[in-house]
């Protein structure tokens, strides 16, 4: 979101609303990815009283990764 944009209650609205969703399908959670640098973010996120998970690490395979791995001779 724009620096500009904030505070106007958009971001909470579209969380709202996926919340709503999610307990109308029967979901009992919601999980989303922040980068660690993101404050801003991070603070949002925090005051709806969402609660951050220690035991996930993110891993990318970049396009050589990708090429690579996708090259490789099946066993």
């Amino acid at each position: 979101m724009r620096p500009e944009a904030r505070g106007q209650g958009v971001g909470r609205a579209l969380m709202r609303a996926l919340a709503r969703e999610a307990r109308r399908r029967g979901c009992g959670r919601m999980e989303w990815l922040v980068l660690a640098w993101n404050r801003p973010a991070i603070s949002f996120y925090e005051g709806l009283g969402a609660t951050r998970l220690d035991d996930w690490l993110t891993y990318r395979l970049t396009a050589e990764g990708l090429r690579r791995l996708a090259e490789e001779p099946d066993p």
